[in-house]
Formats: structure tokens, sequence, C-alpha cells
């Protein structure tokens, strides 16, 4: 009997097909490999848009610093409105409007318009929207990070429920053969590397995600000290030359 229970398990061993193996492995493995399949597919859903993302948000805020460096805050705003994915036209933007909004309820020009409580209503308007630049990228990232680190655990559980199941085999066989367990532990690993393949991916593009973060974040900080220390200057500037419309 033994010996008819081994053959007949031995002939799973000598065809170890990966799907097949998937296909003969109990349910609580095929959910725990379901699982981890929806975590990579939407790892690297994330992964291919967020490339994109930073990637143009890099690209649009360089070509809008280029503008802005040229010294018209008209020009700045075309090439903002135009240059939209970067982070850098967004602060722009929300400042730019801001002062008009200043200027139209004191009824003075918009560089008349901004004194110091202005000003620093301004600096806060700039931060915040730098703030929420920072989080808009960030989106999607913690996803990553969750897939990078619990993929491995949770293909892990799935290999403990395969050894399990592969100890419960050897106990109806009878028998402690390689043709006996070698299946039945080929199916528990497919579940560790099922979860490797999850979260390898996911923890190197985190990694250069937060990277490319960090320098975005930086340029943010710089340029919305940058424009903030640009309007001091000028609206001191305009108000020096027409000391009547500031008083």
């Amino acid at each position: 009997m033994n010996f008819v229970v081994g053959t007949a398990v031995g002939g799973r061993l000598a065809s170890l097909d990966a799907l097949a193996l998937v296909w003969q492995a109990s349910w609580l493995v095929q959910f725990v490999l379901l699982l981890l399949l929806i975590l990579s597919v939407i790892s690297w859903a994330i992964i291919a848009f967020k490339w994109r993302e930073l990637r143009r948000a890099e690209q649009d805020s360089e070509a809008f610093l280029e503008v802005y460096h040229e010294g018209s805050l008209d020009a700045a705003y075309e090439a903002a409105r135009d240059l939209d994915r970067g982070p850098l036209s967004a602060v722009f933007l929300e400042a730019y409007g801001e002062v008009n909004r200043m200027a139209r309820f004191s009824g003075k020009s918009a560089l008349e318009a901004l004194t110091e409580g202005n000003l620093q209503a301004l600096t806060r308007k700039i931060a915040w929207t730098g703030s929420r630049e920072e989080l808009r990228l960030e989106r999607g990232l913690s996803f990553l990070a969750t897939t990078g680190s619990a993929a491995p655990f949770i293909g892990l559980f799935g290999t403990v429920i395969g050894i399990i199941n592969a100890f419960q085999e050897i106990g109806r066989a009878g028998s402690a053969s390689l043709a006996v367990v070698a299946p039945g532990i080929a199916e528990a690993l497919i579940a560790t590397a099922v979860g490797l393949f999850a979260a390898i991916p996911a923890t190197i593009f985190y990694n250069y995600f937060v990277g490319e973060l960090r320098g975005l974040s930086a340029a943010i900080d710089l340029f919305g000290t940058e424009y903030e220390g640009d309007l001091r200057h000028m609206a001191s500037a305009k108000q020096e030359s027409n000391p009547v419309a500031a008083d």
C-alpha cells in the first residue's frame, strides 16, 4: 500500500510544473498567492504612474524655473499655466492668484498691495501650497512601502501552510521519501517566491521615488523662499518709487 501511494505521489514529482502545483495547492495557499498577485499588479501600476508623474514634475519644474528667472512675473504666469504638472508652477499660481486677490481687495496695484501683513499671509499660503504638492507627489508610495515590507511575510505564511500540508501528505503516505515530500515542499516555496517577486520591485522603486521626492521637496522649499523674497523686494521697490500710493 505504501508503495502504491508513494508511486502515485511520485508521479507529481516527475513533472513539477509551477502552474500545476498552484492548482494542486490547498485553497488557503491559493488565496495567499492570489493576494500576492493582486499586490504585485497594483504595485507595478503605481510604479508606472509615479515614474511618469515624477518625471513630468521634474521636467516642468526645470522649464518653469528657466522662465521665472528671466524676471517677468507675467511671463512666469503664462509658463506656469502651461507647465502645470510641476509643483513649482502650482506654488507660483497659488501665490500669484493670492496677490491679485489682495490687490482687488485693497484697490491698489498688485505690488503696492503687499503690505507686511499681506506678505506674511502670502508666506503661509506658499508654505501650505508647497506642503500640499509634496503630499500629492507622495500619494501611492505608502502602498509600495507596505507591499515591500508585508509581501515576504504573506508569502512565508503561505509557505508554512504548504509545509503543514506536506507533512500531512507524509502521514497519509506513511513514508518520508523524496517522492512524497518534494511536491508539497515545492508548492510551499512557490508562495515565498511570489512574495519576493511582489516585494523586491516595490522596495526598490519605493526607495528610488523617495530619493526623487527629496529633490523635489528641496526645490519646492527653495523656490518658495526665493519667490517670497522676490515679491518682498519688488513690493518694496514699487512702494519706494510711489510713496503716495503706498500710504
